[in-house]
């Protein structure tokens, strides 16, 4: 499961948010580390100002924070410390460039708790923290395919071994298209509805091709014909077809077709695979339909309204 532990956050991020650690030190087991599994399961929030009705798992104290907690009286202020003490607190962050209370570095050390200080505002330190977090703690999973960037749509080109992935998503990239990834394509849920694909790093710009090999898309096409990331919006999934079966589709499917990745649903269209069938083609029509249906746009539903018009005598038939 995805964790991520003080120390990996504090070198993460120590350039971007300039953070220096300051007192205290990671706990020897994973009792401390920020926990995907234990975050998903509390009711705590992952990172805000100082909160002790829900105390956040990286508490961040700013000039404002610092200043109430000096005003309180001695037991008040106790009363606030162990409420941090018990909670599930990963590391406090002290930003705006205040220098560590004494009673935050004694916390530190009796609980103990990282205890990191930067210059930048705490908004910022948010800023940038958030979306880090997100990434680093999303559940992911691994599926086979090719993930393409087709039309600024996320693509997922999926199907059985020698069905011909990897030929339609070089015909895609010669066409102006973009790789994400070849063969093993990671997928992290980086937010309810949102599914981010990523390359693993040692198949990073390369694309097998049966009887060419490995070729590297970056050399041959460019550095356009290549993204990082891409979120997934579409998978075609290509399957072998009999000039039979091809005579069985469903001509005029009423409800799209969805699949389940990471709990999210995410749209799906099945391109049988035949000789004569232009599937880069096939594979931009999917998703311009797809990006019309963003719109409300349903043509299929169009259709059957015209037909049903047509039916009923209601629209002129010439």
């Amino acid at each position: 499961m995805p964790r991520v532990s003080a120390t990996q956050l504090f070198e993460d991020t120590r350039d971007k948010l300039r953070l220096t650690w300051s007192a205290g030190r990671e706990p020897a087991d994973a009792a401390g580390s920020l926990d995907s599994q234990r975050i998903n399961a509390s009711a705590q929030g992952l990172i805000g100002h100082l909160n002790i009705i829900h105390p956040n798992w990286i508490q961040v104290l700013s000039t404002t924070e610092i200043r109430h907690l000096s005003e309180l009286d001695p037991a008040a202020r106790r009363h606030v410390l162990d409420v941090l003490a018990a909670s599930n607190l990963a590391c406090l962050i002290v930003s705006d460039g205040q220098e560590i209370p004494g009673y935050v570095a004694e916390l530190a050390e009796t609980r103990p708790v990282p205890v990191l200080s930067t210059p930048m505002t705490s908004i910022e330190v948010m800023w940038i923290l958030r979306p880090y977090l997100a990434r680093a703690l999303a559940e992911f999973t691994e599926m086979h395919g090719v993930l393409l960037d087709v039309l600024d749509v996320g693509v997922m080109i999926t199907g059985p071994s020698g069905v011909g992935k990897s030929e339609l998503a070089l015909e895609l990239i010669s066409r102006g298209h973009g790789l994400i990834a070849d063969d093993v394509v990671e997928l992290f849920r980086i937010a309810p509805n949102i599914i981010e694909g990523r390359c693993p790093p040692v198949l990073k710009d390369f694309l097998e091709v049966r009887g060419l090999g490995m070729l590297n898309i970056r050399t041959i096409f460019g550095e356009t014909a290549i993204r990082i990331k891409k979120n997934l919006k579409l998978i075609v999934e290509l399957q072998r077809a009999s000039s039979e079966q091809m005579t069985g589709l469903e001509r005029l499917p009423l409800r799209p077709d969805k699949a389940s990745v990471l709990g999210v649903p995410v749209r799906k269209v099945i391109l049988p695979v035949a000789a004569g069938r232009n599937l880069a083609v096939l594979t931009e029509a999917a998703v311009r339909n797809y990006v019309l249906e963003q719109r409300g746009i349903d043509s299929t539903q169009e259709f059957v309204r015209r037909q049903e018009a047509y039916m009923s005598g209601s629209e002129d038939r010439h």
